[in-house]
This record gives C-alpha cells, sequence and structure tokens, in this order.
C-alpha cells in the first residue's frame, strides 16, 4: 500500500468471548491480517457496548465484564481488502463489519482538495498522485 493515498479501512467489532479454534476472534483476525500482508491492524477493546441482542456489556460490573466490545480496525488498499473479507466472512458470526474508503496522510504532505478524496487523491501533482511534491 502506498504510504498516503487513498485506501480502505475495515472496522470488525465482536465480543471479547468469541473464539475461533479456541483462540480469541480478535487474535485469529489479526494473525490472518498479517498472514495476508495486509498494511496495518490494531486492537481495541471497547469499554460499554450493546449489539444485536441489546444487552449492554460493561467493564463497570463485575459480572457482565467478560464479554466487552472489541474493534479490530484493519487499513489497506481496496483489492487487499476485499480478498481479505472473503478470506474471513465464516469467522465474524454475529459480529458487524464496517468497510470505508478514506485517505491515508502523512504528517507534512500535501492534503487533496475537498472533491479529489473520491477520485484518489490530490490532482496538483503531489506524491498521492506519482509526482513530485510541491
Amino acid at each position: 500500500m502506498n504510504p498516503q493515498g487513498a485506501a480502505r479501512r475495515v472496522t470488525i467489532i465482536v465480543g471479547e468471548s468469541d473464539h475461533h479454534n479456541h483462540r480469541p476472534l480478535y487474535a485469529e483476525i489479526v494473525h490472518r491480517a498479517h498472514h495476508a500482508g495486509l498494511a496495518g491492524a490494531s486492537v481495541f477493546r471497547g469499554m460499554e457496548g450493546f449489539g444485536i441482542t441489546s444487552r449492554i456489556h460493561t467493564s463497570r460490573l463485575l459480572s457482565l465484564s467478560q464479554d466487552l466490545p472489541v474493534m479490530i480496525l484493519l487499513v489497506d488498499a481496496a483489492e487487499p481488502i476485499e480478498r481479505f473479507l472473503r478470506e474471513i466472512d465464516d469467522l465474524i458470526g454475529e459480529g458487524l463489519v464496517l468497510v470505508d474508503d478514506v485517505w491515508v496522510h502523512r504528517p507534512g504532505a500535501p492534503l487533496p482538495a475537498p472533491g479529489d478524496l473520491a477520485s484518489g487523491g490530490p490532482t496538483s501533482g503531489g506524491p498521492a498522485s506519482g509526482g513530485p511534491a510541491t
């Protein structure tokens, strides 16, 4: 993936107690993402939340703290993300998968004009378009 430019972000939300083959589901997804060569993956543990069951899970109540929400964030170009999502589709179960087109920005690099995000980046010849920096 280009260090700056158009990218795709996937946010997967599962329960902390979700497992695949005796391994936490979030760990399974991150290890598969690494093996697939994706540009980045991070896991965040939620403090409180609810999902399809409408049952609130919170870290404030000891009896409910075993199944807090976990968010797995993946970033790469569109094609590798699409391939990876097909690979893990059967793992997610009742989890939630969000897919966003995003812009990866590096400090000091030019920002795209507002209309340029949909077309893949700046048209000014900046680094994201392959031209020299201005």
